[in-house]
């Protein structure tokens, strides 16, 4: 008997969001894609004529327009799996009127890189603690990939992460494509703290290139950085794992260096004398890395890793420290 297709809903209207729409309709495995996002206007527009009007324009959108809506709980209804990809600092908003019955028996996926404010909570912990999803119905999606780059279908890989080795496979068997190469591992822990932290280190490179640092500099940031992100993530969960991986280490090379990297954009600009709200509206994009550094240096009150980086991205964004000073005193804690 042959099996029936899987269904799957991607949750958010952004870049990211429309490119896991590209890649999904892109695999040749059998699936029914659903997408869902708040601005009935674009749903409207990608309905009408199969492009998203406000992010990657460019990408054909092959979701059937009946499959488009603004219903949130409707479609989480005839989803197997629940592709979650707005920012952190939304989604408990995005998820207002959806209680843990909606979510019994769905496989969720994070393409969040970020922590929920205020709960101070990775998307695995939170999805668990308020909506009751098993630990091994939860999966995240990680690794060197920026949209942009989907979109002109460069070659990237991604990393599918989750305790359960075979529903890993089955979801990364629905990304690969010409342009997408897909593994999976077993480190729900480590892959999303590990897409965390490279977005603050991403907003401290910015930082350093906004204020005049050169390339010689930011090499020596990276390499404590990747240093610095190993250390907490085996605080938080002590497992055997290689942080050189392309899940961790790529990750954070491409969102530190790469003229796509929101968060190198953001924190060039507060670099570059910006306040945080002006970059922010500047940009008219959500810099994870914002939110995340004030979430990183509450959790890690418990930890007490040494986070040098961190902490001085927490006090040039936080505590309206000079990006200059911080920087200099950064630069005699480095090797």
């Amino acid at each position: 008997m042959q099996e029936q297709p899987q269904k799957i809903l991607v949750v958010g209207g952004g870049s990211w969001a429309t490119a896991n729409i590209k890649m999904l309709t892109d695999n040749a495995a059998p699936k029914e894609i659903f997408w869902w996002m708040r601005n009935a206007q674009a749903v409207e527009d990608i309905q009408k004529f199969g492009h998203n009007p406000n992010y990657l324009s460019s990408v054909e959108i092959k979701v059937p327009a009946q499959n488009i809506a603004t219903d949130l709980k409707g479609l989480i209804q005839k989803a197997d799996f629940i592709l979650l990809n707005v920012p952190a600092a939304f989604l408990k908003n995005a998820l207002a009127d959806i209680t843990a019955v909606d979510f019994a028996g769905k496989k969720i996926i994070s393409a969040i890189k970020g922590i929920v404010p205020d709960e101070n909570l990775i998307i695995g912990e939170f999805l668990h603690k308020y909506f009751e999803v098993p630990f091994k119905n939860f999966l995240v999606i990680s690794g060197p990939c920026h949209a942009e780059e989907v979109a002109l279908e460069k070659l990237s890989y991604l990393t599918i992460a989750s305790q359960d080795a075979d529903l890993a496979a089955v979801f990364a068997g629905m990304l690969n494509t010409r342009y997408i190469k897909t593994t999976t591992s077993d480190d729900i822990y480590g892959t999303e703290y590990g897409a965390v932290l490279k977005n603050i280190y991403a907003v401290a490179s910015g930082i350093c290139h906004g204020i005049g640092y050169g390339d010689n500099f930011q090499a020596v940031l990276i390499s404590n950085a990747i240093s610095e992100m190993k250390d907490f993530v085996d605080a938080v969960h002590p497992i055997d794992r290689d942080i050189k991986e392309s899940a961790y280490l790529g990750d954070l090379l491409v969102t530190a260096y790469s003229q796509f990297s929101r968060n190198r954009t953001f924190g060039n600009m507060i670099g570059k004398g910006y306040t945080v709200t002006s970059a922010q509206l500047e940009m008219n994009m959500v810099a994870e890395g914002y939110y995340a550094v004030n979430c990183l240096h509450q959790i890690n009150k418990q930890y007490t890793v040494s986070m040098p980086i961190c902490e001085a991205v927490y006090r040039i964004l936080y505590k309206k420290h000079s990006p200059v000073t911080e920087m200099r005193r950064l630069a005699e804690q480095l090797s």
